[in-house]
């Protein structure tokens, strides 16, 4: 999961960054000490989640949030706790930390966002769109929409602005990502276990160390991956 930070006070900032370095597969991707720089990064970047202050200068939170189309998960910072009410009548935020923030409420926070994250994902699955249903997903090859068996699928692989998919019949090179497609997959059958890797967890063959045998594919697990993928299966 990557963030960005925006706060006017240097010292907030620093102490968030230092936060962030305490939680597994949570990465920093910028900070801002206002509102208008960090639009114009989100124009270019995907985000995860923000850690948003309300008071600053000639912008605050809320006008910022107000500016995005499709804010991604806010968590609201302030010494302020009078705008909590206000802040949780907007969707997009999971939590409001009262600075100084400490460790245990700051991993809170993350676990709000996390389960979030699930929430939309879960509801995401029952929605029908132009290139997904159930059990079938379109790709967008030369010009050409070609149809896959979801459950076909084993082993998807990140490569540079491609991704790979592999499935049992055949592999397919898309321009996309892997964040954008295992959106459109069901968390029933697939998990992202690396950064470069989704697999369907059905395939499986075989677990070694923190590695798994999909097919042929041998596929590094990353730690902060593996506590659920030995959730997902039926140990004895």
């Amino acid at each position: 999961m990557n963030c960005i930070i925006i706060d006017d006070e240097a010292t907030a900032r620093a102490i968030i960054k230092q936060l962030c370095t305490k939680i597994d597969n949570l990465v920093v991707l910028n900070e801002f000490a206002n509102a208008i720089e960090a639009i114009k990064f989100l124009n270019q970047h995907e985000v995860d989640l923000i850690f948003l202050d309300i008071h600053m200068p000639s912008f605050d939170g809320f006008d910022f949030i107000q500016t995005l189309k499709n804010p991604p998960r806010i968590v609201m910072t302030s010494s302020d706790p009078n705008f909590a009410i206000e802040a949780f009548e907007y969707e997009c935020i999971v939590d409001y930390l009262i600075k100084p923030i400490l460790l245990p409420r700051f991993e809170k926070a993350i676990q709000k966002s996390k389960s979030s994250a699930l929430k939309q994902r879960v509801s995401g699955i029952s929605e029908t769109n132009e290139s997904v249903t159930e059990n079938e997903l379109y790709v967008n090859i030369d010009r050409r929409l070609i149809k896959i068996d979801i459950p076909s699928i084993y082993l998807i692989e990140a490569k540079g602005d491609y991704i790979l998919i592999k499935t049992e019949d055949k592999n397919y090179m898309v321009h996309s990502t892997l964040k954008k497609i295992e959106e459109k997959l069901p968390i029933t059958l697939f998990l992202k276990v690396h950064r470069s890797y989704i697999i369907n967890v059905k395939k499986i063959i075989d677990i070694e160390d923190n590695s798994v045998l999909i097919n042929r594919d041998v596929i590094p697990v990353s730690r902060s991956n593996r506590p659920e993928l030995m959730q997902r299966l039926n140990l004895l």
